[in-house]
C-alpha cells in the first residue's frame, strides 16, 4: 500500500501535543504541579496559606499549561523542515519506505520501529524514546485504507 501526503499544521500541532502529554517525565509534572495547585486551594480556603502562595501555584500552572499546550509544540513543529515538505510512503510486509518529494528515499525494516501510538489524525511510529515518525491518516484514501494500514502496523509492531 502507498500513500501520499503532506502535514497540516493544526493537526500536526495537535499530534506533538499528543506525543508530549503521553510522555511519562511530562504527565508526571503535569500530575504533581495539579496535586501541589489543589492543596493551595484547599490550604488557602482554610487560612492556612497567605494569598501570594496561592497565586505562586495558580501561576505555576498557567504557565505549565501554556507551555505544554502551546509553546512546545510551535517550537518543535517551526524546528522540523519535516513538516514543510511532501511525501510518500510505501507499506509491505517487510517494511516500509519513505519518499520526498526531491526524489530521496529511506527504507526501514518493521523491527526499527520500537512502538507506536495512535492518535486522531496520525500513527506515530516510534524508533525510539523520543525519535518518532508522524503518518498522515489523511494519506490514505478512505477508511478502509486508514484501517487497512492500522491493521499492518499492528500486525507489525507492538502497541505500548
Amino acid at each position: 500500500m502507498t500513500i501520499y501526503f503532506g502535514y497540516d499544521k493544526p493537526k500536526v500541532i495537535q499530534a506533538l501535543r499528543y506525543h508530549f502529554i503521553n510522555r511519562p517525565e511530562i504527565r508526571m509534572m503535569i500530575i504533581l504541579v495539579n496535586v501541589f495547585a489543589i492543596i493551595s486551594i484547599v490550604l488557602y480556603a482554610l487560612g492556612k496559606i497567605q494569598p501570594l502562595a496561592f497565586l505562586v501555584f495558580s501561576l505555576l500552572w498557567v504557565i505549565l499549561m501554556i507551555s505544554f499546550w502551546y509553546l512546545l509544540p510551535l517550537a518543535v513543529y517551526r524546528r522540523a523542515l519535516t513538516f514543510k515538505h511532501e511525501f510518500s510512503m510505501d507499506f509491505r510486509t517487510e517494511g516500509f519506505t519513505l519518499g520526498h518529494e526531491g526524489g530521496g528515499s529511506k527504507t526501514w525494516n518493521w523491527d526499527a520501529v520500537k512502538h507506536f501510538v495512535e492518535s486522531p489524525h496520525f500513527f506515530h511510529l516510534y524508533f525510539d524514546s523520543r525519535s518518532f515518525f508522524l503518518v498522515p491518516k489523511d494519506g490514505c484514501k478512505d477508511s478502509d485504507e486508514v484501517h487497512e494500514l492500522r491493521q499492518l502496523i499492528k500486525s507489525k509492531v507492538v502497541k505500548r
